[in-house]
């Protein structure tokens, strides 16, 4: 059983229906024990990174001893965003730390569109699990105007251009995040997240 973490924000419906259209046991929960007894965990999310976490706040302790232990995690949008220390979105709020970085606005002295919108091309980093089978890099579709500065040495980045280089997805471990919506990004993402559900599956039998 995979738990999409459902604790007020956001995109759930569709994050729900894509994972139930390739065959995945989901339940949608903010139940404590719930989240205890999944073999992984999706935190959805959309809007400001720090109302995100103001409303995740009763259960992200139990998300953080689960992840800790070893549990699959995958972060989307603004879930991905509150895996990092800190977010200065509105500002500056600390987030789930899971993950070394902070979250940072997307420049805005640069000539480019905000919010970031549309596909764009992620490459990938070599070994990068979540996005198995899919070669080098593939598009996906975004919808950010803030995005994740990484320092953490054992994280692994998938990286996009968009005027500057921007954080399109990482992984460290049993933690993975995407800023693209791969429920929204066609069959590519559709592979995303099964590739997720493979991790998970793969964990269980471990």
């Amino acid at each position: 059983m995979l738990v999409i973490i459902d604790y007020g924000v956001g995109n759930v419906r569709s994050v729900t229906n894509a994972f139930r259209y390739i065959g995945s046991d989901i339940t949608v929960s903010c139940d404590p024990e719930i989240i205890q007894k999944a073999h992984g965990l999706i935190l959805p999310g959309v809007g400001a990174s720090g109302y995100a976490m103001e409303k995740v706040a009763p259960i992200a302790e139990v998300i953080k001893q689960e992840t800790l232990s070893g549990k699959p995690l995958l972060g989307i949008c603004v879930g991905y965003q509150l895996l990092f220390d800190e977010s200065h979105e509105m500002g500056t709020h600390q987030c789930l730390g899971l993950i070394g970085g902070k979250v940072v606005p997307i420049p805005t002295d640069m000539d480019l569109t905000i919010p970031h919108m549309g596909w764009n091309y992620v490459k990938f980093a070599d070994s990068m699990s979540l996005f198995d089978t899919l070669g080098d890099g593939k598009h996906f579709a975004f919808a950010n105007s803030y995005y994740a500065q990484v320092n953490d040495p054992d994280a692994k980045v998938a990286t996009t251009e968009y005027g500057i280089t921007l954080t399109g997805a990482v992984e460290k471990g049993n933690i993975y995040g995407t800023q693209f919506h791969p429920e929204k990004s066609s069959n590519d993402g559709l592979q995303v997240l099964k590739n997720f559900v493979s991790i998970c599956r793969e964990e269980l039998t471990c």
